[in-house]
């Protein structure tokens, strides 16, 4: 009897047990399900939208990590190519949250390379500030001359390289923060022009967008291209960060019919740009071809490059003082051996070309030397993601700044790496439609221009704790950089005899 009851309460604690679980795996289930609905839904989150709540687990895995990450990793700036302290100051700054931190810095103050900004005794108060005046590109050497105060830009990334919904919330949210938009190398696209922005058409090896069926330079097409009003100004690409020596790279599973009939290439074959412009061979044709380019289609028209050897700069400046100064490029990008969104071998990518921490202030120098620099515009291009990095190109004497990977990381870019491939997972540089819509473009354009104006309030925060009144009056004598003894050193000193 006893036997009997023991049995019969095992079975009925069993059959509870099973109710139990039904009861919360359907819960469990229901749950699972709400949270699908609402990830699918939702257009903040690419991630999320993309992989629904299992997308979730990044989101606690990346809060969890700043309580665990003393246990398992020395150090979150040892990440690459950006840090993670570095990429979550965009991520804040592009969601418009408190960009503060507490308990002190996390960054070693006595790294050789580090530059330490001099904060004045006397600050800028906020009733004394100033905003930035206009600067004019090609005034007097062109019929459509541009003028901006805007200092940070959105540089180069071509429609091919970047989706759909990646180029038209940056043409947005360029919009929204009065800032340019460099079109990349691979032509003018319907998306660029959607948000109304200012544009900058750059115009690379393969002449994409503007080529004859020859692959030739062709004016009827830089003509249509110019008719744009938005279409500031043009750009000729020598080199980018990335690889230079070596022409842009776009794989055939990205070249569908819409990218072939932009760049006028064959669809769904690799796309592999020249590594140089096949009539371009000399300081000469350079400045041709500037000429050229800007008398077609009237408006400002600048170089861009990477900087291995710098004796070609004592030529270029001997050769616009013999011909005079309306042959000068309206503006120089200057793009860093660290930058770079797209494929490139890797021996170019960590081998050719100088960081932009050496290159500017040679290429500052040089312009000065010849007396160009108030003919010719700086913007210094490359791994400038954070506000000091933006205050230090502004003291070197950069006139502007470009900037594509934070810009990215303000689009959703977690950095998986995969942007040479069609399987980006927040569908900033895939083509693939199932990646794609977890991009909302409408959201992320407020991000875009959240990204661009918190950066420049960050960078007038130093300015003004430097004691000048705007951005722009920033010089050499605001800063120091620590050298290999630990001592500081004057950027004057350093870099300007």
């Amino acid at each position: 009897m006893e036997m009997g009851y023991w049995a019969s309460l095992g079975l009925r604690i069993l059959e509870i047990s099973a109710v139990i679980f039904v009861v919360l795996l359907g819960i469990f289930c229901l749950w699972v399900a709400r949270m699908y609905l609402i990830d699918i839904r939702q257009k903040h989150h690419a991630i999320r939208r993309n992989f629904p709540v299992l997308g979730r687990l990044r989101y606690q895995f990346e809060h969890l990590g700043k309580f665990f990450r003393q246990y398992f990793f020395s150090m979150d700036r040892e990440e690459l190519p950006f840090n993670r302290a570095q990429r979550s100051w965009v991520y804040r700054a592009a969601k418009n949250l408190d960009s503060t931190i507490s308990f002190g810095s996390t960054r070693p103050l006595n790294q050789p390379g580090d530059v330490i900004f001099l904060n004045h005794p006397f600050p800028t108060l906020k009733i004394d500030a100033q905003k930035s005046s206009p600067i004019h590109i090609g005034e007097g050497y062109c019929d459509s001359p541009f003028a901006t105060s805007k200092v940070l830009n959105i540089s180069g990334m071509s429609f091919g390289a970047l989706s759909v919904p990646a180029i038209c919330a940056l043409s947005h949210g360029a919009n929204k923060a009065g800032i340019w938009l460099n079109t990349g190398e691979g032509g003018l696209s319907s998306y660029h022009l959607e948000g109304g922005c200012d544009l900058v058409f750059q115009i690379g090896t393969a002449k994409y967008g503007v080529r004859d069926e020859s692959g030739k330079l062709s004016d009827e097409l830089l003509k249509d291209i110019a008719a744009h009003e938005q279409v500031r100004m043009f750009e000729i690409k020598l080199s980018q960060g990335a690889k230079p020596g070596k022409g842009g790279m776009l794989p055939g599973e990205k070249v569908n019919a819409e990218i072939a009939s932009i760049r006028r290439i064959p669809v769904a074959q690799d796309s592999n740009s020249p590594n140089a412009h096949p009539e371009i061979k000399s300081i000469d044709h350079l400045l041709d071809m500037i000429s050229h380019v800007r008398k077609v289609t009237g408006k400002p028209t600048g170089i861009k490059f990477v900087l291995g050897s710098s004796e070609w700069l004592d030529e270029l400046g001997q050769r616009i003082v013999e011909r005079g100064l309306e042959s000068a490029p309206d503006f120089i990008t200057l793009d860093s051996a660290d930058g770079g969104t797209g494929a490139a071998p890797q021996s170019l990518m960590d081998y050719v070309g100088l960081p932009l921490r050496c290159s500017l202030p040679i290429l500052i120098n040089k312009l000065e030397q010849y007396g160009l620099r108030d003919r010719i515009k700086v913007v210094a291009s490359g791994k400038l993601i954070n506000p000091a990095d933006i205050a230090w190109a502004l003291c070197m004497g950069a006139d502007f700044i470009n900037n594509a990977r934070g810009f990215m990381f303000s689009l959703g870019c977690i950095q998986a790496l995969q942007c040479n491939k069609n399987t980006c997972p927040t569908g900033v540089t895939t083509h693939d439609p199932d990646l794609q819509k977890g991009l909302d473009p409408i959201s992320k354009s407020e991000r875009v221009a959240n990204f661009a104006n918190n950066m420049l309030a960050e960078v007038e925060l130093i300015a003004h704790a430097c004691g000048v009144k705007e951005p722009r009056k920033l010089g050499p004598q605001h800063a120091k950089i620590i050298d290999a003894n630990g001592d500081l050193i004057p950027l004057a000193e350093k870099y300007f005899h």
